[in-house]
């Protein structure tokens, strides 16, 4: 019975990320940026154009379907001729892995970096995670996935926290999102901690718990309030004055045709008065 279920989420796994044919994505930074931006211990948020990212996206009502964290420094031997694997994640298929930063520099990305965290606090945090490479991807997180997907439900917005509490309890097991938050909880770092307010000698106290690991989406750490959102595109200096001109994109006959500047508003009714002007001055 167990490899007949293995079998089957083999298959699911592989069906669910294959990428869907209608999804668009789109870069919003070059690799270069990207590269010369991310640091050690990052989380970087991936959109995700498979067919598992949809149902990710639906119940968390987020972009974002996938989280890796940057290690800095590739796992891989000097000598080896491959690409440097420099980010941790936990795929689908193929479980707790190592891969290329490149491997997500044609998609829409979001870096979230944790504030505060010294050398040894961020080399802990990536020594767990490299402690879990080799780990299964928990297949019972896909089946539930699979539920949500086919078609799309109409779930109430307050039960789709609950319904992301996926997965096994296996510890041998990962979801991305779940990883990384285990990851960051072994150093008490807060993501999205649950608080309760209570009653004492007379004040009100502030008390904040962890929040199991199994109910963090990869939309949590864009929210987090512990997090910094890193934009490449401003970290590395942004001037719009350098943006040449907006507007219809050039002719395809002639590429080298004068761009056409979009003319706002006020100044379409400035044209409009001058023109009646004329036309009076005319008569």
């Amino acid at each position: 019975m167990r490899p007949m279920l293995e079998n089957i989420g083999s298959f699911l796994a592989d069906y669910l990320s294959a990428p869907r044919d209608d999804d668009s994505f789109v870069a919003t930074s070059s690799p270069e940026r990207l590269a010369s931006c991310i640091q050690k211990g990052d989380v970087l948020l991936v959109e995700g154009t498979s067919r598992v990212s949809t149902a990710i996206k639906y119940l968390t009502q987020s972009t974002w379907s996938h989280a890796a964290v940057y290690i800095g420094e590739s796992i891989d031997s000097m000598d080896q001729p491959q690409e440097a694997r420099t980010l941790i994640e936990a795929d689908i298929v193929e479980g707790v892995r190592a891969v290329p930063l490149s491997t997500y520099y044609d998609q829409h990305t979001r870096i979230c970096r944790p504030v505060g965290l010294s050398e040894n606090e961020i080399q802990r945090v990536i020594g767990y995670l490299i402690s879990r490479l080799g780990d299964q991807y928990d297949r019972k997180n896909i089946f539930d996935l699979a539920r949500y997907l086919f078609p799309t439900p109409p779930v109430p917005t307050s039960w789709r926290r609950k319904l992301l509490q996926l997965g096994s309890g296996d510890p041998t097991r990962a979801i991305c999102s779940s990883l990384i938050a285990e990851a960051f909880q072994s150093i008490h770092y807060p993501i999205l901690p649950s608080v309760v307010y209570g009653e004492e000698i007379g004040q009100r106290e502030r008390m904040l718990f962890i929040r199991h690991s199994s109910l963090f989406t990869p939309r949590d750490f864009d929210v987090s309030p512990y997090f910094k959102v890193i934009k490449p595109m401003l970290e590395k200096g942004f001037n719009y004055h350098n943006i040449v001109c907006w507007g219809a994109p050039l002719d395809s006959q002639n590429e080298h045709q004068e761009p056409i500047l979009e003319q706002t508003p006020d100044a379409a009714l400035a044209e409009s008065g001058k023109d009646n002007k004329e036309a009076k001055s005319d008569n």
